[in-house]
């Protein structure tokens, strides 16, 4: 396994210790801090293969800081983790210089393959292993808010547009947008 510097960022101090304990096991070395101040501020001091970013920062989001990250470390693979993925914050994060978005809870294979820049079965097969198909299904709330997300995308977050894009009324829309998206 290819031992990587890796800048972590993570509010949650609990996830964060048992994320950086898992890749230091694997012989990483981890760098955590807890804002997007502190992250611009390492990143301008050191080195980094692996910029990993938690999406929701409290009240805050780390989708802002990614383009200064991105100039702060050209080489870096900054990867977004979220527990409300969308269609709008992954193409915001993408567009913004992230190479990879992943859902919360983080299965650490998927992890170690987007640190590489590849998929889980291209790691499996050339590690010996028989590649698995292990797809999930999308329950029908969790499509519809993917469906509603990248609609107003395309609408540049204008409700009223969305809306009738939709066929539906603006009121029930921004009910639909005001609950937290369904989880997987």
């Amino acid at each position: 396994m290819t031992k990587m510097n890796i800048l972590l960022l993570e509010d949650d101090i609990a996830y964060a210790k048992v994320l950086s304990r898992q890749l230091i096991r694997d012989e990483h070395q981890v760098i955590h801090v807890e804002t997007g101040e502190q992250l611009l501020e390492q990143a301008r001091q050191d080195s980094f293969d692996v910029c990993l970013l938690d999406m929701n920062l409290g009240i805050e989001s780390s989708l802002p800081y990614i383009e200064k990250l991105r100039q702060a470390q050209k080489q870096a693979r900054i990867l977004v983790v979220t527990g409300y993925a969308s269609i709008a914050s992954t193409v915001h994060a993408i567009k913004s210089g992230a190479d990879d978005y992943l859902p919360k809870p983080i299965d650490y294979k998927q992890l170690h393959a987007a640190m590489l820049g590849k998929k889980v079965e291209d790691i499996e097969h050339s590690e010996g292993e028989h590649a698995t198909t292990n797809m999930q299904v999308l329950s029908a709330e969790r499509l519809t808010w993917e469906h509603i997300q990248r609609v107003l995308a395309q609408n540049d977050g204008n409700i009223s547009a969305t809306a009738r894009q939709l066929n539906m009324h603006r009121r029930t829309l921004q009910r639909k947008l005001a609950k937290k998206p369904v989880e997987q």
